[in-house]
């Protein structure tokens, strides 16, 4: 199966996955990384995961996998494909993985290694690219090990308590 390794698996988004998506995409913690200002409600999570989360790629321009581990089963994270461009073949990955104890697992590394051969070999994009808070050196050390380069710094590009941070810019050639 493309979707699975010895580490993780990836798969779509299901019904019974509503509760866990509340309690991820309300945490405040997360906030400060994804752009998120406001709540969702359970009634919006359950209409994305029954609708719009099961479209193709080519028509919603995203897609939301849900990370879970192979030995448990268990969802661990999220990694995420949008502003998916068809014609230049790129798109922009996010990546979440929820709670500090499973984080430097390798979840994340591993997720991203599938969703790069399912890029490459299924939806046929050419590269990925990312932004991070210049700030999250975590997620820095992260992108740059995993063979993206930085090709971009944004100025004062995302506002926080303590004044204006930069956004690094990362891509990957897929080859």
């Amino acid at each position: 199966m493309l979707l699975k390794n010895s580490i993780v698996f990836l798969r779509a988004l299901e019904p019974e996955d509503v509760d866990l998506l509340y309690y991820w995409e309300n945490n405040t913690e997360i906030w400060k990384v994804s752009s998120t200002i406001a709540p969702f409600s359970k009634f919006t999570l359950t209409n994305y995961v029954m609708e719009e989360s099961q479209k193709d790629i080519f028509e919603t321009k995203q897609l939301r996998l849900v990370i879970a581990d192979v030995s448990t089963e268990r969802p661990v994270g999220l990694i995420d494909l949008f502003d998916f461009d068809p014609v230049d073949q790129r798109a922009s990955i996010g990546i979440m993985i929820n709670d500090q104890k499973d984080r430097k697992k390798g979840f994340a590394k591993n997720a991203l290694i599938l969703l790069e051969e399912y890029c490459k070999k299924i939806i046929n994009l050419h590269q990925l690219y990312a932004r991070t808070d210049a700030t999250n050196t975590a997620s820095v050390d992260f992108f740059k090990n995993c063979g993206y380069n930085q090709c971009g710094i944004l100025k004062d590009w995302h506002r926080n308590e303590d004044g204006w941070n930069d956004q690094i810019e990362f891509q990957k050639i897929l080859e």
